[in-house]
């Protein structure tokens, strides 16, 4: 059997949690929007949006090393600004056993922590990855920042 690891971020956002938890539920509507840089479209393929076992289809833009994956959601918590997903197929699951990823929204002060975590399971522990989980991270921290910066100019 693997080792499952486990990567987390914390980024401190501008926006208020609410709004910022509001974008990550409705992110197949927000994200494109916001960084279509990043997000080519994001499509709910099975089931409906904001629901547990729906399933969606990340479309990356051009120019990123990931073109797609397919995620279910595992959870939506409104209460606790929490959503999680796990990989299905793409581009990135091709190296892994599993690769699940939560995001939970926090109050703090004026603006707000978002908080990244995924864990994984490689196929091969010693394989090198075209796109490590590191990758990975620094693209999450990248879309929060990116997504406060949009959600503060619409303000």
């Amino acid at each position: 059997m693997g080792l499952i690891e486990k990567l987390e971020a914390d980024v401190e956002v501008k926006s208020e949690a609410i709004k910022v938890w509001g974008a990550v539920k409705d992110s197949p509507n927000f994200f494109p929007k916001a960084m279509p840089h990043h997000y080519k479209s994001i499509e709910i393929v099975e089931g409906a949006d904001h629901v547990v076992g729906s399933v969606r289809l990340v479309t990356y833009a051009d120019g990123n090393p990931i073109k797609t994956t397919k995620e279910k959601i595992e959870i939506v918590d409104d209460e606790k600004k929490t959503l999680a997903y796990s990989v299905l197929d793409g581009d990135e699951i091709n190296h892994y056993k599993s690769f699940k990823a939560q995001v939970v929204v926090e109050e703090k002060g004026e603006g707000s922590l978002v908080k990244w975590t995924c864990e994984y399971e490689k196929i091969k522990e010693d394989e090198e990855l075209p796109i490590s989980p590191e990758n990975l991270k620094e693209f999450a921290i990248a879309t929060f920042k990116e997504l406060d910066d949009f959600l503060l100019k619409a303000n």
